[in-house]
């Protein structure tokens, strides 16, 4: 039997199927009827208010309404409701931005609500996602998922157990137990929105990147799943192996193995027991590099002390086991002692540090303090027992100078070359070698002063308690004396290239930073919350759903 179809009416029509152009989804005044294009029909006593079609040779039941496009084997069609229930092997078509499969599906023609159920996959152009359950709003243009689902794009799988999809931005927002997996990484994430078109995916509350080489945690941040590339902020972090890098930003790329940060930066070596702080840091995974500036430091921690570098720019390389660090422009170190102690602390140029052979080179205009003990020449080398990791041997190169302040003037000693000898990280021995030259204060043991000691010879040794220096040996072409204080000449107490940088002198952790004005940081571009949406079921009718 044929029949013509016209609306609020029962019809049947035996052959083809009419295709319908892509119409934008409107709010209507007057509600249209839903068209039922092909199937035979038929009344059951069971469902008196339903007409059921079910699909003929000719194909499935087609079914159109308002842009949308429906087949299924068998609908049941409830006209006096405008209301389809729709049945085996379903597919609703909206021109070509989206399509939905299912083995079930409820669609209602006066909300332009459709409900599937059962296999139920859901594509646009790029993406696809595979769920138990899913409601779709035209009006809105947005899709819904609270069972779990699975959206696919080119490179990555994404999953969650509650999922929203708005059609006009091409965006899914994703909730609860969010995963994505790709080849090389996997995100996990308490909410993360993901536009199909760009690839980019937006990360909110407690999120982590983990790859083959590295894992970033952030609280906020994107991620281009496409490009390999992301941007962090909020107690961002990347983990990279046996370094951490926190910072107030993260800009991080998979592809180069590179990340940099900027404001209230740390970088920790967790195998070297070690860390550098700053403003701004570049590290580079593939080379083993880091780079920082902006009142950058290094601590390297030791067993009830640390060890603090500073300069305006800091360089580490090499593998854990032969870390170098160079510190470059107004070098600065600062070591506080134990209890008691009075701290030892340098000033150069530029600083060097190998790890391996625990060298430590202070070039260029160098200063090294060690308690009230001034010590200047060309070049000064700290080397450290790298067992123990404790200070062993002082070296200084080339007009080398040792100064000790005294109440009554100043203890000199010049020489070509200066070893000094540490004991649990005190130094205790002071050689002087080669055309030496002595100013002394010899006091007794009430502290009285006796005489001034004015001598030359081919070297001298000195010894330290409690870093004063309280005995001298000189040896070899001895050439002086001990001098009544009122019988040596007041412009004779001062040796020639005497320089006194007390003031310099570094006395807490602080100082690292003495005389530099504090950087101007750089305002951090923050990235937006995330809109809140109005609930997905608001002015949506609950009868069918």
């Amino acid at each position: 039997m044929k029949l013509n179809n016209y609306i609020l009416s029962f019809f049947f029509i035996c052959c083809g199927h009419t295709t319908i152009a892509q119409e934008e989804p409107v709010n209507l005044g007057e509600k249209t009827q839903v068209t039922i294009k092909s199937g035979y029909w038929e009344k059951k006593p069971d469902v008196p208010d339903a007409v059921i079609y079910t699909r003929d040779k000719s194909g499935q039941v087609y079914i159109i309404h308002e842009g949308v496009e429906m087949w299924c084997n068998q609908a049941y069609v409830y006209t006096k409701d405008n209301f389809v229930k729709a049945y085996g092997a379903v597919k609703i078509v909206q021109g070509d931005t989206v399509s939905m499969k299912s083995d079930y599906s409820e669609y209602n023609g006066n909300t332009q609500f459709a409900f599937a159920s059962g296999k139920v996959s859901f594509k646009d152009k790029k993406t696809s996602l595979k769920t138990d359950t899913l409601y779709f709003d035209r009006i809105k243009q947005q899709a819904y998922y609270n069972s779990g689902g699975i959206v696919r794009d080119s490179s990555s799988i994404l999953t969650s157990i509650v999922g929203r999809y708005f059609a006009k931005s091409k965006k899914y927002q994703f909730l609860s137990n969010v995963e994505v997996k790709n080849p090389k990484y996997t995100i996990n994430s308490e909410q993360l929105d993901f536009f199909s078109e760009t690839g980019m995916a937006y990360l909110y509350g407690k999120s982590t990147i983990i790859g083959k080489t590295s894992t970033v945690y952030c609280e906020r941040g994107y991620y281009n799943t496409r490009r390999d590339i992301g941007y962090f902020v909020k107690n961002s972090r990347v983990d990279y192996e046996n370094r951490m890098m926190y910072g107030d930003s993260i800009y991080f790329n998979r592809n180069r193995n590179f990340a940099s940060a900027t404001n209230n930066i740390r970088i920790i070596d967790t195998l070297n027991n070690s860390y550098v702080r700053g403003h701004y840091a570049e590290v580079f995974k593939d080379k083993d590099s880091v780079f920082i500036t902006k009142r950058a430091v290094a601590i390297t921690v030791q067993e009830n002390d640390s060890i603090y570098i500073h300069a305006d720019t800091l360089k580490i390389t090499g593998k854990p086991d032969h870390r170098i660090l160079r510190g470059f422009y107004k070098a600065r170190f600062f070591k506080r002692g134990l209890p008691g102690e009075e701290p030892t602390s340098g000033k150069c140029d530029s600083i060097f540090v190998n790890e391996r052979t625990g060298i430590t080179k202070l070039l260029r205009n160098p200063i090294l303090w060690s308690g009230e003990n001034q010590m200047t020449g060309d070049t000064i080398h700290l080397l450290r027992n790298i067992n123990t990791n404790k200070l062993d041997t002082l070296k200084v190169y080339n007009n080398s100078f040792l100064i000790q302040k005294d109440s009554a003037g100043y203890n000199q000693v010049k020489g070509e070359r200066l070893i000094g000898l540490f004991t649990n990280n005190v130094l205790d021995t002071i050689n002087i070698k080669k055309n030496t030259q002595v100013i002394f204060f010899s006091r007794n043991e009430n502290e009285e002063l006796v005489g001034i000691n004015n001598t030359t010879s081919s070297s001298i040794q000195m010894y330290l308690e409690k870093q004063e220096i309280r005995g001298i040996r000189f040896i070899k072409k001895v050439n002086g004396k001990l001098y009544p204080p009122s019988q040596f000449p007041e412009n004779a107490r001062i040796l020639p290239g005497f320089k006194w940088f007390g003031d310099e002198r570094l006395l807490n952790v602080s100082d690292l930073f003495k005389g530099k004005p504090a950087p101007i940081l750089p305002k951090i571009k923050g990235i937006n919350l995330p809109k809140k949406e109005e609930d997905f079921f608001n002015n949506n009718p609950t009868k069918y759903n």
